[in-house]
């Protein structure tokens, strides 16, 4: 297969490399990046030494450049030109324009961005990702690979279990075939939204689960509040038309799970952070990375608002990283909520 993938960061680089290294299949991986200096760093040490540093890449990965002055729609259709597979690694922020400029593309599109899309001005709420394709490029074969998965480990060829989803049985298939191998098995599924909700609530859900380790309340308060935090995730999820059964899977409970609890992950870092009296700033400021939740908390709870869902701990994140609550206030708010019977609406 020859796969492109857009965007050089930690997460783009990684699935670029797994692909390129695939010891049963020999595909031919395209990494473009929009940064010149960066592409010169990646053909000259043939490493992306600011996103995963040691890791080589394959004979098989070639780099290209992607810059801000020929990133335009005619550039873009001769790199993907012969593509079986794209992938957009980009940020959720710069998805549409992304898609926009792939319109016309006839090869599978796929995205590894997790959230929603900010608010455009005068809108009540973002939009999931495949919503945003449905706007600006509605013809356009696309899926999304998500799922519980630190870059690093990826790259490094650690066992890994991901999520193809699509409604176009091809678009998963061409994720499978690209991605599966013997440390990396790729599952298909074709509840797109649930997979997107799951991808862009457990990463509010993560920083709580920092700040709870953070204060040193226990492994009692950590069960309570992954359990809690995927109910949140899947009332949500049933109110956009997700699946119950995604949120039991890799890309609803496997994510939250890892991300709540790896030590790789940024948004649990951000919630150790606040929890030590660091400011919001500081906090993002001593990762290096984006993380994701800091961004994407306030549009998870608006897009919750309005469609009527409870989502307590979210909330509760959002007053946190506006400094609306300091961290014990926020625990005091959840704790001091009224008793109701365990379930969804609970």
């Amino acid at each position: 297969m020859k796969i492109v993938v857009l965007g050089a960061g930690a997460w783009g680089t990684a699935l670029a490399v797994s692909a390129a290294a695939n010891p049963l299949v020999q595909h031919t991986v395209a990494l473009a990046a929009r940064d010149a200096h960066q592409v010169r760093e990646l053909h000259e040490h043939r490493e992306n030494t600011r996103y995963l540093p040691g890791i080589a890449l394959p004979p098989r990965l070639n780099v290209h450049l992607l810059g801000e002055q020929t990133a335009s729609a005619n550039h873009l259709q001769v790199l993907v030109e012969g593509a079986d597979l794209v992938i957009v690694a980009t940020p959720m922020a710069g998805l549409r324009d992304m898609l926009a400029s792939l319109r016309g593309c006839t090869a599978p599109v796929a995205w590894l961005c997790k959230g929603f899309e900010v608010a455009k001005p005068g809108a009540a709420f973002g939009l999931l990702a495949h919503e945003i394709r449905m706007e600006v490029a509605p013809a356009l074969r696309a899926g999304i690979l998500s799922g519980p998965s630190f870059a690093q480990e990826v790259a490094k060829g650690k066992p890994t279990a991901l999520v193809a989803a699509s409604a176009d049985a091809a678009v998963r298939e061409a994720l499978v075939d690209a991605f599966h191998s013997p440390m990396l098995r790729v599952y298909a599924n074709d509840d797109m939204a649930g997979v997107e909700v799951g991808g862009a609530v457990k990463n509010v859900m993560a920083i709580a689960t920092g700040l709870c380790d953070g204060l040193n309340l226990g492994l009692n308060a950590r069960a309570a509040l992954i359990t809690r935090g995927l109910a949140e995730m899947t009332r949500l999820g049933l109110a956009l038309g997700g699946k119950s059964d995604t949120f039991m899977g890799l890309s609803g409970l496997g994510d939250l799970v890892l991300t709540a609890t790896g030590d790789l992950s940024r948004n649990r870092q951000v919630g150790l952070a606040l929890a030590k009296g660091q400011s919001l700033n500081e906090a993002v400021a001593s990762l290096g990375h984006v993380a994701e939740g800091v961004y994407s908390a306030r549009t998870v709870v608006q897009r919750a608002a309005c469609v009527g869902v409870e989502m307590p701990i979210a909330q509760a994140v959002v007053g946190l990283l506006d400094g609306h609550l300091l961290a014990a206030q926020a625990v005091a708010l959840l704790m001091g909520r009224e008793p109701t019977a365990e379930g969804l609406q609970g």
